[in-house]
């Protein structure tokens, strides 16, 4: 692994990391661990949807429908 490579992936770290402060300070403050679950779920899902959006990787709603058999 390069000096370039190392940078990168301490940078990602970083940015989860402030990521994560920032989604804390945004729960009330009676927020349980759960919640606190849910919260990171949910935008580790919008994200991964995103990534995926941008990369190509969608199925249009006819295809999921008749994948499904389901009706319109």
């Amino acid at each position: 692994m390069n000096k370039s490579e190392i940078t990168k992936i301490v940078m990602e770290i970083k940015d989860v990391k402030e990521k994560a402060r920032d989604l804390i300070d945004k729960l009330p403050e009676n927020s349980t661990w759960d919640d606190l679950m849910y919260e990171i779920y949910v935008r580790q899902a919008i994200e991964t949807g995103l990534s995926d959006s941008e990369a190509g990787r969608v199925v249009s709603v006819e295809e999921v429908r008749a994948q499904f058999k389901l009706q319109k």
